[in-house]
């Protein structure tokens, strides 16, 4: 057990930490859509697409960085009581608490998983025999979703990034709850 569990933490945290260097980058994408934008709108015609491109290029940083920033431990905290506490007490609390956020992402993906198949043009039935159709050849895309904005883009590849970012997310969740696991017995890690 603890060689599997050291080798799918190392495996998890080497996936997320390199998506998580590249997606670092993504805010030069969005300050080069912010900046288009303002330029468009001061000496040329504004661009339909700007503002709406940076709101999708904002969720993919954000969605895809979720999980580098829980591998490196810059989410927020409140430390109030628990910058106090000793390092066994800090991983039964830990412990305790990336379960419960394991249960949140499996309900947010889950959801990831419908809205996105409903942006494919599945509107009902169970989500993953679409998918499963769509690899088989036994379903179809149908009428895809599109924004409502003037531009009219397709909705599916953020929300397939968002399906991407909570499952790297559940990943690292895992990888957390096996590190706290080793640190309960009292092993390095």
């Amino acid at each position: 057990m603890t060689g599997f569990a050291r080798s799918s933490i190392e495996v998890i945290d080497l996936v997320n930490y390199r998506v998580g260097r590249i997606t670092m980058y993504g805010i030069f994408v969005l300050m080069g859509i912010l900046l288009w934008s303002s330029v468009s709108k001061t000496f040329f015609l504004p661009s339909l697409w700007t503002l709406e491109m940076a709101q999708f290029a904002m969720v993919a940083y954000y969605i895809l960085g979720g999980p580098y920033a829980i591998q490196m431990g810059s989410n927020v905290r409140m430390d109030l009581l628990y910058g106090g506490w000793s390092d066994r007490r800090k991983a039964w609390f830990d412990l305790f608490t990336v379960l419960l956020l394991m249960f949140y992402l499996g309900v947010l993906l889950w959801g990831a998983i419908d809205s996105t198949a409903y942006s494919l043009g599945h509107f009902s039935g169970e989500p993953l025999s679409f998918f499963w159709g769509l690899l088989t050849g036994a379903e179809d895309i149908g009428r895809m979703e599109r924004s409502s904005s003037a531009w009219r883009p397709y909705l599916w590849p953020i929300k397939a990034i968002i399906i991407l970012g909570v499952f790297l997310m559940l990943l690292q969740c895992l990888s957390e709850f096996l590190k706290d696991v080793l640190r309960l017995k009292g092993e390095a890690i």
